[in-house]
């Protein structure tokens, strides 16, 4: 969620009034949101998607409720020592948080362990441990609508009587100490993105958020008019009107089984209608296709935790597994293929195929990653039930991504096209009629420069180094992970670098090259690529001969907060990932709205975004995903490509020879190794294009007046990539319900006439 006080400000229209308060009170305000700290409580873009997937739903006027865990400490603080990654806890709540409010008296039980009892009255889950579920609300205001829901993440607490009921003669004092391990499912964030870890805390943590807000929702239900309650059952036929729930990702899944335990067990519903409502209710979005981050957990691991959950999913498959037998008998390949259960050394629950069997919408984030999706990872699936498989493609928030982060800019496009585009983004187009605007092309390559200078600023103060504002911000910030080839980037700063050192008298047009982003603290790759990355700024922000020309700088601790300050003051964004492995990525899109020209491969949301503004106007080379399949099928040789290309050897071989790590010539032998016989993201076979590419890009640079053109043919292309447009395809197309459009009354203002105009709807 990064930090709350000026989305607040902003979202209410009361930021100019705050400023000038705060100011009269002789306190600066943007010293004062320095001091707040980020809510740090994803790993990357998923969970960052969420936070402006809240703030369109609230401005959009849905009845939309976030819910998540209220984790102790987030995603850790990165600090970098001798150019190494070292980890330090995210206490991010030692001040307090203000924005929060604890609702006690909406505690609920969610239980572990135990056994499943069966009798003629059905199965009931018995001796289980039980842990509280306490809310925290933080308010979501809207923009300007008077809107404000609420995300609701949930802690967890020991029971008072935890580990003294049952014949416990036992040590009171430890009985009271053991407290901590209840109370340990919300202590801390597991911090890896696109990959699969299957710890049983993590599986606590993912059952945890589940039964807490499935009870949550069927309490509202229940409370609300339309549950009709005759004295002993609810009826749940309105259940999937009334309510859509959106899986994110497959860490939700097992509130599959778990609505399907209330209903069958609980509330005594037959299976087949508690089936129905189920698949009515859940929607499911795929976020990757990397093999490793696919869910897969144990079924041992399962049976001890939540047995009874693990029966439900065995009924689920059978039913399942007898529909597809039916259709394709005798197809005991494709029974193996389409299972929730992958038999093996382990049996393992395939959380994807629960989601897309328990759903009844299946969506990939961007067109191409939607197509993948289909025919290659579900293929089988989408065979069964092609009406099921949708694409949405991802969007950004410009509330945050535009006017707080670029007043600036925000200020200069509303000059122009008026105030309105804040909600409507894809008014941007009418930015087209200023392209030949001598003084609005300008005024776009003021802001940005005011905007490097102001950054400048502040790695000088911060992290004590001088950069050239006027020359070129090559930025490379996500996580660090092997298919977004950092180390691809990481080639091109030393081929540059020896390219200067070569002929120093060449005109070489200045670059500033940033990278930053976190590693998961288990990837070993990964924290080595920083590694290298930071022995390489050394050895080329040291070199005499290399000047001003070519600075690196590895960004400490990446987070939303960072994001605000430095993706505003990019020339060039880098978005390099290996066709076909980056689902969507929203960085692209956060880059393309600030006025950043972007460098990237046909990938994820790239694809749409060359296609919003034009190919000619990205600059985009590689591979596309038929060249990577074909690759693949003649056999990726990387020593082909060292051979073949002289400056990619020298670079190679600078690194294997410890030219950058003189102290110790093997340091990066586990990357070079890497890189020749197991890349799976073939960094060499897109090297040269790549380089080529950085070319053109140099030479568009030097144009400052063809540059800025094509800056604003970018921002006005970039309103398709707004979260208020993909919300409203969530809302059309999976949840069935209207966005409105209407104002709120103000709570100090009479709410008679207000009161009709609130359509009834589901709430997501």
């Amino acid at each position: 969620m990064g930090r709350t006080l000026q989305n607040t400000m902003i979202n209410l229209g009361l930021q100019n009034a705050c400023d000038e308060a705060v100011y009269q009170l002789g306190l600066d305000m943007e010293e004062l949101e320095e001091i707040e700290e980020d809510a740090g409580l994803g790993n990357g873009g998923l969970g960052r998607l969420a936070a402006c997937f809240l703030d369109s739903m609230a401005t959009l006027g849905l009845a939309a409720y976030g819910y998540g865990i209220r984790y102790e400490y987030g995603i850790f603080n990165q600090k970098i020592r001798d150019g190494w990654q070292v980890e330090e806890a995210d206490d991010w709540l030692r001040h307090g948080n203000p924005w929060e409010k604890a609702r006690p008296e909406y505690m609920l039980p969610v239980h572990f362990y135990g056994r499943v009892e069966h009798s003629a009255s059905g199965a009931k889950w018995v001796d289980t441990q039980v842990v509280l579920a306490l809310p925290y609300d933080t308010p979501v205001p809207g923009y300007m609508n008077n809107t404000v829901n609420t995300m609701r993440l949930w802690s967890a607490r020991a029971p008072n009587d935890f580990n003294l009921r049952d014949f416990n003669v036992g040590d009171y004092i430890q009985a009271v100490l053991d407290r901590n391990l209840a109370e340990n499912i919300s202590r801390v964030l597991y911090p890896n993105d696109n990959f699969f870890e299957g710890k049983e805390l993590r599986l606590k943590q993912e059952y945890f958020v589940v039964a807490a807000t499935l009870q949550d929702i069927i309490r509202r239900f229940k409370a609300s008019k339309f549950g009709s309650t005759d004295s002993v059952r609810t009826v749940f036929d309105s259940f999937p009107d009334q309510v859509a729930i959106q899986l994110n990702d497959t860490h939700p899944a097992m509130a599959i089984p778990e609505l399907m335990r209330i209903f069958v067990d609980i509330e005594k519903l037959p299976w087949d209608k508690a089936w129905d409502i189920t698949k009515k209710t859940f929607a499911y979005t795929n976020h990757t296709v990397l093999p490793e981050a696919l869910e897969r957990w144990p079924v041992d691991l399962v049976e001890k935790l939540l047995p009874r959950h693990l029966q439900i999913i065995y009924e689920i498959n059978q039913r399942h597994l007898d529909h597809i037998a039916s259709l394709f008998p005798d197809d005991v390949e494709r029974l193996r293929r389409m299972s929730l259960i992958e038999e093996g050394d382990t049996k393992r629950i395939n959380m994807a195929h629960l989601c897309i069997v328990g759903s009844h919408a299946v969506n990939g984030v961007a067109k191409i990653h939607s197509e993948i999706v289909k025919t290659q990872v579900f293929e089988d699936f989408a065979e069964l039930e092609p009406e099921k498989f949708q694409n949405k493609t991802n969007g950004i928030t410009p509330r945050r991504w535009l006017l707080l982060c670029n007043p600036g800019l925000a200020e200069l496009i509303a000059e122009k096209i008026g105030e309105d585009y804040v909600r409507d983004l894809s008014q941007l187009t009418k930015l087209h009629e200023f392209v030949d605007d001598d003084l609005f092309i300008r005024e776009v390559a003021k802001v940005k420069q005011e905007n490097k200078v102001k950054f400048a600023l502040y790695l000088e103060k911060e992290y004590k180094v001088k950069i050239n504002p006027s020359s070129m911000f090559d930025v490379h910030v996500k996580r660090i992970h092997e298919y977004k080839r950092q180390l691809m980037n990481c080639l091109h700063i030393i081929t540059m670098y020896n390219r200067i050192r070569r002929d120093p008298a060449k005109l070489f047009v200045p670059r500033t090259v940033i990278i930053g982003g976190k590693a998961a603290p288990g990837y070993h790759m990964a924290k080595m690529i920083i590694k290298l990355i930071n022995a390489v700024a050394q050895v080329v922000n040291n070199d005499p001969m290399v000047g001003s020309k070519l600075k690196v700088i590895f960004l400490e601790n990446y987070r939303v907060s960072l994001a605000e300050k430095v993706i505003p003051a990019t020339d060039l964004s880098e978005q390099i990932s290996t066709a076909g492995t980056e689902a969507s990525g929203t960085g692209n899109m956060k880059f393309m709205l600030n006025g950043a020209l972007t460098i990237g491969t046909m990938d994820g949301a790239n694809v749409e975004m060359a296609e919003e503004a034009g190919e000619e106007n990205l600059f985009i080379f590689g591979m596309r995903v038929e060249d990577v399949t074909e690759l693949d099928k003649k056999g990726y040789n990387a020593q082909l490509y060292y051979d073949r290309l002289p400056e990619l050897k020298q670079a190679v071989d600078q690194i294997k020879s410890g030219f950058f790590s003189p102290k110790e010539p093997n340091l990066f032998s586990d990357v070079v190794n890497m890189l020749f016989h197991h890349d799976r993201f073939k960094v060499f076979a897109d090297y040269e294009a790549y380089v080529k590419c950085q070319e053109k890009v140099s030479e568009l640079y030097l144009n400052s007046k063809a540059w800025t053109k094509m800056v604003i043919k970018n921002i006005a292309a970039a309103g398709k990539f707004s979260s208020d447009r993909t919300i409203k395809e969530y809302a059309r197309d999976i949840w069935h319900v209207e966005p409105s459009d209407l104002k709120i009354p103000p709570p100090n203002e009479p709410r008679d006439a207000g009161q009709d105009k609130t359509p009834n709807g589901t709430a997501a």
